[in-house]
């Protein structure tokens, strides 16, 4: 039998057992490989106070800017050379096919590469003041220290696009790595460590909710929460940030539509759905979840998809050949048949699917459900997993109506050769990202985020960074004349 793999919290610059502890289950097999550090309150608290305490002392409040983002270039190197490694940890914990990790992980260094290059150009502003002997100009300045709660999916990607731009801005962190998976962000800390990052300047921990997540954003000494998950945990990070009066960014998934007309390059549109919803199981945030598709091309449509889906390589995430692994999570797999069943008995016709693998692991195969007559469970909560649901429409506004029918608002995708539609569509979608005859691409240099309860904030871009910044508004008298006495009338 294999010996359990031991990981360490990392807190000021030291890595170290907690008191508890938990296993973490390989999702191929269901079975523990790996013993997680299980940070507490009294951790927590240990690992803010060490990250405000290099925020205002030390080495790192006396870098310049440029010395910030040489040390984010080391740290992009770092993950690069590291890349293996951290594919491999990411697919055995969290079950995400090591061809994605591996292709993900390498384009997880240019994140770290763009706000190293962006840290010496966060500038402040001088101001044309209506007084003529004054000068005033505005410093940006760290918000303070940032609490950035990482879920299990795309994890070293959620991460960097937070600590990135943290680290650009000269904040100092405590990342919580979700209790599901944090292998790979416990590994990320040796990078930092390696990287000569100074002692708490980025902490890095796991634990559950209720205790670790708690106690970091309600923590006194926490300016800001970076946050991606869902809406109910969501709801309570805010509620704790009341405690802190910490600012938020909150990224909280979607349930994306992917609206493809008649006119559309029908095997282009199928490919990019098939990427949109099967690629990583199903477990992203902008997951086109929805498809919406002219009635006039339906069936050719599904059909195109269900050979697609039906001919997909389901297996053990760490062979280059698999192209779908398994859920993360037991409870994923099981609210996914629970909704899957529901919408079926709904009246939701099964085009392909819709059976939870038998055997060991947490394999659920590519599921279609026709949705087009019914109100299905499926369209209206963000299952994580491989399920489309397809609608059918036969006008633009009713494209749209259907498309804007969800609370969310992270990602949509449109397909069709008449670029006048594609600007109306854009106009009218209500989400934060519109891919138009693409979907999926992301990039540094451009941010991402939500509309609805897909929540707010943006990250990736220059906007990532500036809201770890705060303005600080500097006022200089010119004149040499004294003051007047405020009470000498004149």
């Amino acid at each position: 039998m294999t010996a359990m793999r031991r990981f360490q919290q990392f807190i000021d610059g030291r890595f170290e057992d907690a008191d508890h502890g938990f296993p973490s289950l390989d999702p191929a097999t269901g079975e523990a490989w790996a013993t997680m550090p299980e940070a507490r309150e009294a951790d927590v608290d240990r690992a803010v106070e060490a990250a405000h305490r290099a925020l205002h002392q030390g080495p790192w409040p006396a870098l310049s800017a440029t010395a910030r983002g040489k040390l984010l270039y080391r740290l992009a190197e770092l993950v690069s050379g590291n890349a293996r490694t951290l594919a491999e940890l990411e697919t055995r914990d969290t079950g995400k096919i090591i061809r994605e990790t591996s292709a993900q992980i390498a384009y997880v260094a240019d994140y770290y590469r763009y706000y190293a290059g962006l840290a010496d150009k966060i500038e402040g502003a001088h101001l044309p003041i209506d007084k003529p002997d004054m000068e005033v100009w505005l410093r940006r300045e760290p918000i303070g220290v940032v609490a950035a709660i990482v879920p299990w999916n795309s994890q070293l990607f959620l991460a960097a696009v937070k600590i990135g731009p943290a680290l650009a801005a000269g904040c100092t962190l405590v990342v919580k790595a979700s209790e599901d998976g944090p292998a790979p962000l416990l590994e990320f800390a040796r990078l930092v460590h390696e990287a000569g990052f100074p002692a708490g300047v980025v902490n890095v921990v796991t634990g559950f909710g209720a205790t670790c997540g708690a106690a970091l954003t309600r923590h006194p000494k926490v300016a800001h929460v970076a946050f991606t998950g869902g809406p109910a945990a969501a709801r309570q990070v805010v509620r704790n940030s009341a405690e802190n009066l910490a600012s938020t960014s909150l990224e909280l998934g979607g349930k994306s539509p992917f609206i493809v007309f008649a006119d559309a390059d029908l095997e282009s549109a199928a490919n990019a759905q098939v990427a949109g919803i099967f690629a990583a199981t199903g477990q992203s945030c902008v997951a086109g979840s929805r498809l919406i598709v002219e009635a006039s091309i339906k069936d050719r449509f599904l059909a195109i998809l269900k050979e697609r889906a039906e001919r997909v390589r389901i297996g053990p995430p760490l062979e280059m050949e698999t192209e779908v692994g398994p859920l993360c999570t037991a409870r994923q797999r099981e609210l996914i048949g629970e909704v899957v069943a529901q919408s079926v008995d709904a009246g939701a016709m099964l085009v392909a699917g819709g059976r939870a693998r038998e055997g060991a692991g947490f394999f659920y195969p590519p599921t279609i459900l026709d949705c087009s007559a019914v109100k299905a469970a499926s369209l209206e909560r963000e299952l994580f997993g491989p399920v489309l649901s397809v609608l059918a429409f036969e006008t633009e506004d009713e494209a749209v109506r259907l498309a804007n029918d969800t609370p969310f608002g992270l990602a949509s995708g449109v397909f069709t050769r008449d670029l006048s539609r594609a600007h109306r569509m854009i106009r009218r979608i209500r989400a934060g990202i519109v891919w138009v005859n693409t979907y999926r691409a992301v990039s540094p240099i451009a941010p991402f985020g939500g509309y609805g309860q897909s929540g707010h904030g943006r990250e990736g871009g220059l906007a990532a960074a500036l809201d770890f910044t705060r303005t600080k508004t500097v006022w200089l008298r010119t004149s040499d004349d004294p003051i007047p006495d405020p009470f000498v009338m004149r």
